[in-house]
């Protein structure tokens, strides 16, 4: 006869022994023949557990909601195009802001912005040409008071969602921004400005090498002909163009499609052209005589990256 042993080691008939522990495992059934099963959790893990898979549901729906109240932002979208219907002014400036000094030049220079006002079928324009300047991008606020700017203005677009620019854009031999959104180019390469329409532009990569300048907007016109845009509203229209090598800018003073501005600019001879920002955009120019006249008057731009591409009296 076996003697008696501690209750800790009696197992009972419906009861079964889990080495490690002295703590009996309840079996799922007394039924002979049926196996053992795990212990049940307690009760305060079920209920945790159910606390956080709602939590869980409700971010989900949470989430969904707001995304069906906001949309999702196209990271190519800007803050200015397509932009309200501003009609620039063409103010003059006060007599307050100095006036370019022809002493400061070479003998026989004289940068200036020559303007032009034409018809091209029935859009006005108004052509900004250059003259003398040596092209450059800037980023940052405009001082439309520095005597040597002949002529600037604003350049690729802003991103509505985060707020930095739209597409690829290398200032001064630094990429700020990437990206191939815009086929239309305009590289600055050396001084030497170059406009076109291209999927990939070595110029992107000139630019970062010899601190040069780049960036990417729509383009409007290839080899003289038209290119077609997906934004179908109307609204002020500016644009840089080559036409046989001359550099300039055409703005509208009617709001009209991105179409019809690259109709114009086509009849009008242009060989290579991409849009700037308009409506809404500041720029400026300074005539033969040196005064200054804005596009519209000046206001503080609460955009960090607002950029622009000008022109600038050569230094020594």
């Amino acid at each position: 006869m076996i003697p008696n042993m501690n209750n800790e080691m009696n197992i009972g008939d419906d009861e079964i022994r889990v080495v490690g522990t002295s703590t009996p495992v309840e079996s799922s059934s007394s039924a002979p023949g049926k196996g053992p099963c795990r212990r049940r959790p307690p009760r305060w893990v079920a209920i945790l557990a159910a606390i956080l898979l709602l939590v869980a549901l409700a971010v989900i729906l949470f989430a969904l909601l707001r995304r069906g109240g906001e949309p999702e932002v196209d990271p190519n979208e800007g803050v200015f195009d397509p932009g309200s219907v501003v009609v620039p002014t063409f103010t003059s400036a006060p007599p307050s802001v100095p006036a370019l000094s022809k002493e400061a030049f070479a003998p026989g220079m004289a940068p200036f912005t020559e303007k032009i006002d034409t018809l091209i079928n029935d859009i006005p324009l108004v052509v900004l040409i250059p003259h003398g300047g040596v092209p450059s991008l800037q980023v940052g606020p405009m001082d439309f008071t520095d005597p040597s700017i002949i002529l600037a203005a604003q350049a690729a677009d802003i991103r509505r969602d985060n707020l930095h620019i739209v597409g690829a854009f290398v200032l001064a031999g630094e990429p700020l921004a990437w990206g191939l959104s815009k086929k239309g180019y305009c590289g600055i390469i050396d001084g030497k400005i170059s406009v076109g329409v291209a999927d990939n532009s070595p110029l992107f990569e000139e630019a970062t090498e010899k601190g040069g300048y780049f960036f990417r907007q729509f383009p409007l016109v290839k080899d003289g002909e038209l290119v077609e845009n997906e934004i179908k509203n109307k609204a002020i229209r500016k644009a840089l163009c080559d036409r046989s090598g001359e550099i300039f800018i055409a703005i509208t003073l009617t709001a009209e499609s991105m179409h019809d501005f690259s109709q114009a600019l086509v009849d009008l001879g242009v060989d290579n052209a991409i849009y700037l920002v308009g409506s809404s955009s500041y720029g400026f120019y300074r005539d033969k005589d040196g005064q200054l006249t804005q596009s519209r008057e000046w206001a503080a731009s609460p955009y960090k990256y607002e950029n622009y591409i000008l022109w600038s009296v050569p230094q020594d």
